[in-house]
């Protein structure tokens, strides 16, 4: 049966891309990049210390459900060549949220507060519920929701650099957590600068003259956070595992309970 699925499914038309067709390439590559990030840091969960596994199978769900969400986008894509907006948003209002919780994960074990919480997932939903309704309102409205939008956006970024989190961070033993945290915190201004750049080379937009498709902007944001997110929380895990095992190695027998 799995068999005759695959053959069903070669002969599908949204399964051709025309090779100059470069959209819909990052469409497919995007697809197959997050579906495999997803599997990595799934199945590397259990190879980092326990208070890392939260967040890297954060990220590990976050990639899988970009993933899936860009099959059918890709499809979507290639049988009307048309912007698949809705699905985009679908996913961007069940994944962002998820990455800006990553920071209350990072400093749980420090005092986060649950507020924090709720701060960085309110602002997260009202950044990208207001940019859906810039993105369908046509032109000479986006602009405005736009910036209604970027107050959501301007909420994270506080709670994260000048908030209670952005103060809690540097209470924590951990120097891995605190890299974590701080990288983390310059891809919210530098990797998700991408987007806003996307959402103005929409008709009407300010950037709307350089006739460049949006969709390459936005898939090439979407692997670069998403997957850089779980890179970064996967990279610092490890960190850490490796201090712990030389520091359990370098321990005297009679410490060794104790480290």
């Amino acid at each position: 049966m799995f068999t005759t699925l695959l053959l069903q499914a070669a002969v599908r038309p949204d399964f051709f891309i025309p090779k100059n067709d470069v959209v819909g390439f990052t469409f497919f590559v995007s697809t197959f990049a997050l579906l495999a990030a997803a599997a990595f840091f799934l199945l590397e969960r259990n190879s980092v210390p326990e208070q890392w596994r939260t967040s890297l199978t954060v990220a590990g769900i976050i990639c899988l459900i970009a993933g899936v969400n860009y099959f059918y986008m890709r499809g979507m894509y290639l049988e009307s060549h048309e912007s698949p907006t809705q699905f985009r948003y679908i996913d961007w209002v069940l994944t962002v949220p998820m990455l800006c919780a990553q920071f209350y994960l990072l400093l749980s074990s420090a005092g986060a507060k649950m507020s924090s919480l709720w701060v960085l997932i309110i602002g997260a939903v009202w950044m990208i519920a207001f940019g859906y309704l810039g993105e369908i309102s046509g032109p000479g409205q986006s602009v405005v929701w736009g910036c209604i939008s970027t107050l959501g956006y301007l909420a994270v970024v506080y709670e994260v650099w000048f908030g209670r989190l952005g103060k809690l961070v540097d209470q924590s033993n951990s120097q891995e957590v605190v890299n974590a945290f701080n990288y983390l915190g310059y891809f919210i201004i530098v990797g998700w600068s991408i987007y806003p750049l996307g959402y103005m080379m929409q008709p009407g937009n300010l950037l709307s003259g350089l006739n460049f498709d949006l969709n390459l902007v936005y898939n090439f944001g979407d692997v670069i956070n998403k997957v850089g997110f779980g890179f970064v929380v996967y990279s610092m895990a490890r960190s850490a595992a490796r201090r712990r095992t030389a520091a359990v190695a370098a321990a005297p027998p009679a410490q060794l309970a104790t480290v």
